[in-house]
């Protein structure tokens, strides 16, 4: 884990599970981390966390549906840290229900976040990544895109969208760039509740008391591939309870 002190790291979605729990272990690997998320008062939280724990770590308010809120958490890395080595697209959001129910809100907000934010993510980056001739992009997707199943239909679509994105990104880079696309399967987080069916909401919480893995378990997956040296690639990783279907 020696390569991932003094790297600069943004990380979208922090407020909460997945990319809360990396923010702390990579800046208690000494990795240097710029937070971005939507509310304000956890991210100071979580910011004074760090620091007081003896890590560093700015924040700046960040709506990823916004393509400039992207293109300014960038530009904070690089004003405050004079780079940036690492981006994590963490942040997502899910909304499950039949296609032919036709949850077209639903469907939209799936896109701008999951699918759209991370293109926005991804095009803040790049242009940093080109000018230092290296940089990192990691992008948290879902093992619902591996395994299909009924209500998760767009959803997963839209990290399926993310993966392909990924993979071509890898092959454009030439090398320049590491691209790593993580799959969590069930995990602890708050991402459930978002759901509007109450009763699906019930099932999957007690699905997550039975099996769930920790948010520091991802957390580790994501450390691993910054650790690695610069020539070599993690390109996929999916990570799930060793129960899960």
């Amino acid at each position: 884990m020696q390569n991932i002190k003094g790297k600069v790291v943004a990380i979208t979605g922090v407020s909460s599970g997945i990319g809360q729990a990396t923010a702390r272990m990579l800046a208690a690997l000494g990795a240097k981390v710029v937070l971005g998320a939507r509310r304000a008062d956890r991210l100071e939280a979580l910011v004074h966390q760090i620091t007081k724990a003896g890590g560093e770590a700015v924040y700046q308010v960040t709506d990823i549906k916004q393509r400039n809120d992207l293109t300014r958490l960038v530009s904070f890395a690089c004003t405050t840290f004079g780079r940036l080595d690492v981006f994590i697209n963490n942040a997502g959001i899910s909304h499950l229900s039949r296609i032919d129910e036709l949850q077209v809100d639903d469907w939209e907000e799936m896109i701008d976040v999951n699918l759209k934010g991370t293109l926005y993510g991804i095009a803040a980056a790049l242009p940093v990544f080109k000018v230092q001739g290296s940089g990192h992009i990691i992008n948290i997707i879902s093992t619902s895109g591996i395994k299909i199943v009924p209500l998760q239909g767009v959803y997963a679509g839209t990290k399926n969208a993310v993966r392909t994105i990924s993979e071509a990104l890898r092959q454009e880079s030439g090398g320049k760039y590491r691209i790593t696309s993580i799959s969590p399967g069930m995990v602890r987080t708050e991402f459930v509740d978002n759901l509007k069916n109450l009763e699906m909401k019930d099932n999957i919480k007690q699905k997550m008391e039975q099996m769930a893995i920790s948010p520091d378990d991802i957390a580790g997956a994501v450390a691993y591939t910054i650790s690695q040296p610069h020539n070599v690639d993690v390109g996929d990783i999916v990570i799930r309870p060793t129960v899960q279907d």
